[in-house]
């Protein structure tokens, strides 16, 4: 369990004991956390032997969203879970930039981690959170970094800050429910509500407002573009942008490459049924390649788009994976050479993987109540070579699709 620090307690970190200590559990393995306080309490203070210790551990968790930057940040148990990464804060600051903005108001800033990042790219930061002990880490954050000329930390309500004269607000509302605790999916939940958040980014010439993924698409503002970001093929979080010129317009980026795909306005086929049925994507048996879209693409319901990008069909009204006769590279789906498409059956695909030799087996699964687990345990696979498995439906039937990734030849 990683301890909560107090201010005074970390106000000690800041001072040179604790530096001290923060340099000594630099490479701190958590193992041995039992034996490492015992000795280190020796000869200095318990509580700043716990703090420095809990600042390690969330220094190590956190080197997955910071990286280097990690080893000289300061964070808390809220801050490393909910703090946005480097590269997505990064994307969000440079598109910021880009748009003229020079003055922001970062409210809900937690411990920094996008105020750093519109800082770096140039942006004077005036960040705001309620919580001090976030604030105080915010500041040192700003500090260790070299960026405390540019951003500048206030411990408030963040509906009670006037970000009038700012060019531009960034809100980022809670969305837990406090360390650790499970997601908030209703955006009136969020700290502070959606609503509040809207309404205090329509007042600024440009404003971006942090949102879950998995938020529903009849709760955006009309007004607002939505961006949809994944990171390495994980999706990491929505953004509402504002003072655009682009009102309801969807868009998914994919870092670390930096591609985006703004939406042509398609209907979307697994979300939407209804719709101009000339400008949806055909539905028509499996071809030669397979593509499976980016989250981040599905998330924004922009399936569509990237079947008429390809040239491809759908292998099912309802299923997210597009099919095609020919090859067509794309960064907004990865393309699998399929050999086999089977209707389901263990029996069958044990079988047939083991004639073919296959020891590692992908399985991917959409539309398909297979878990991929139990039904690896049940194949018993054996053999020198791969293949990737597609659990899904074609034309509503239960099917099994055999293939590999482009350019894979084993």
């Amino acid at each position: 369990m990683v301890r909560v620090t107090d201010l005074d307690t970390f106000s000690a970190l800041l001072a040179p004991e604790g530096q001290e200590l923060l340099a000594l559990l630099r490479d701190h393995d958590p193992a041995d956390e039992l034996a490492t306080a015992t000795r280190l309490r020796r000869d200095h203070p318990a509580p700043l032997v716990s703090a420095a210790l809990g600042q390690a551990r969330l220094r190590q968790r956190a080197a997955a969203k910071f990286g280097a930057d990690a080893a000289r940040m300061y964070f808390t148990p809220n801050g490393v879970e909910q703090s946005t990464r480097t590269s997505v804060a990064a994307h969000r600051a440079a598109r910021l930039a880009a748009a003229g903005v020079r003055t922001l108001a970062d409210l809900c800033c937690g411990i920094g981690g996008d105020a750093l990042a519109l800082a770096r790219a140039g942006i004077r930061v005036l960040a705001v959170d309620r919580d001090p002990l976030a604030c105080a880490a915010a500041r040192a954050n700003a500090e260790a970094l070299g960026l405390a000329d540019l951003i500048e930390v206030r411990c408030a309500d963040v509906t009670e800050v006037d970000t009038a004269g700012y060019d531009a607000v960034f809100v980022d509302p809670a969305r837990r429910k406090g360390v650790r605790g499970g997601r908030i999916f209703d955006p009136e939940a969020y700290t502070p509500p959606l609503s509040w958040a809207v309404g205090a980014a329509r007042s600024a010439p440009c404003a971006a407002l942090k949102i879950a993924p998995g938020v529903p698409h009849e709760a955006l503002p009309e007004d607002a573009e939505t961006e949809w970001i994944s990171d390495a093929g994980d999706v990491k979080e929505a953004v509402l942008w504002f003072g655009t010129g682009r009102g309801g317009a969807r868009r998914a980026t994919l870092l670390p490459a930096g591609d985006s795909l703004l939406g042509a306005g398609l209907p979307d086929p697994t979300t939407t049924p209804a719709g101009d049925a000339s400008r949806r994507p055909p539905v028509g048996p499996v071809g030669d390649w397979l593509y499976e879209p980016d989250g981040a693409v599905i998330r924004a319901h922009l399936v569509a788009d990237v079947a008429e990008q390809v040239g491809g069909r759908l292998i099912d009204p309802t299923i997210a994976y597009v099919t095609a006769d020919r090859l067509t590279p794309t960064p907004y789906a990865t393309a699998y050479a399929i050999t086999d498409v089977l209707p389901f059956n263990v029996k069958k695909l044990k079988a047939l993987l083991r004639e073919r030799e296959v020891g590692v087996a992908v399985i991917k699964k959409r539309g398909s109540a297979v878990e991929p687990e139990e039904l690896r345990r049940k194949l018993k696979l054996a053999g020198p070579h791969t293949c990737t498995v597609f659990l899904t439906r074609v034309a509503g039937a239960p099917t099994m699709l055999l293939g590999r990734p482009a350019g894979d030849r084993t």
